[in-house]
């Protein structure tokens, strides 16, 4: 009880810390920004608090297979950091500050070649849009598209190498996967196959094709700035990281679906092999 209690409420202020941080570092926040901010990062940590603190979850998925969450939230909390200090220019002026804002410049300039991710953010910005900030656009989204990339690699050698989740310990489906229905119809093997495959195609997809809708959308409702600093690090963060989230729920599903297969297999040639012993 104490040390669910205790994980629970830790949870909870990281989770509030990490939606508060471009708040709290960069300047000239706005009064009802700074309001806003707070109120989302009340929220945010008393729902975590409350699924982590209750003994089965209602929504939150692999609860009970670390590190999957973790890895989740420390690449959220690794874009929003590296965002708030690229973004927020000499206010910030450490030498870690400088040393993040110049690697984010060679890496955004290494990824922003014709029809990658970044070049079609790019692609998206107003026309006359200055150079300045079409620099910080290109950064940011260099940044937030390296992390999601190491993030789903990070998570792609702990399933390969380290064999997540088996290694783990024992992984129960009903209570990780608390939105997945076993009745809603079908084989269930065929059924996680089916949302692993949706899960993954639509995580490469959605990088180059959120860029698109975009400017699409531009011409519906007119002109729309991203340039904001507040604004831009939350775009950049929910458009690199719910396409990569996506993608690694989707190796998830499959791996799981691979292990209901081989147990499968392991009972089916168990039971055969003792109808053949009673047989004889």
């Amino acid at each position: 009880m104490i040390v669910r209690l205790t994980g629970a409420l830790l949870r909870a202020l990281l989770v509030a810390l990490v939606i508060a941080t471009p708040a709290l570092l960069l300047p000239e926040v706005e009064a009802d920004s700074a309001q806003v901010v707070a109120l989302m990062a009340l929220i945010a940590g008393t729902f975590v608090f409350l699924e982590y603190f209750s003994r089965y979850p209602s929504i939150i998925e692999f609860r009970f297979a670390p590190p999957f969450n973790r890895l989740r939230f420390f690449a959220i909390f690794a874009v929003v950091l590296l965002l708030t200090v690229s973004t927020a220019g000499d206010h910030l002026e450490t030498p870690v500050a400088a040393l993040f804002r110049v690697l984010g410049t060679i890496f955004s300039q290494a990824l922003d070649f014709p029809y990658s991710p970044v070049h079609l953010v790019l692609l998206a910005l107003p026309e006359g849009t200055p150079p300045a900030e079409v620099a910080m656009v290109r950064d940011a989204a260099g940044i937030s598209y390296l992390v999601a990339l190491c993030a789903l690699l990070v998570f792609a050698y702990l399933v390969k190498v380290k064999g997540w989740p088996g290694r783990y310990g024992a992984f129960n489906v009903w209570i990780n996967l608390p939105l997945f229905d076993p009745t809603g119809g079908g084989d269930v093997l065929n059924r996680l196959k089916r949302d692993s495959v949706v899960n993954v195609v639509l995580g490469i997809l959605l990088p180059f094709l959120t860029p698109a809708a975009f400017k699409l959308a531009t011409f519906v409702v007119g002109p729309v700035s991203i340039t904001d600093p507040m604004t831009l690090i939350w775009t950049l963060t929910a458009w690199s990281l719910i396409p990569a989230n996506l993608v690694m729920r989707g190796i998830a599903l499959m791996r799981i679906a691979d292990m209901i297969e081989q147990k499968r297999r392991r009972t089916y040639a168990e039971a055969r092999t003792e109808e053949q012993f009673q047989a004889a």
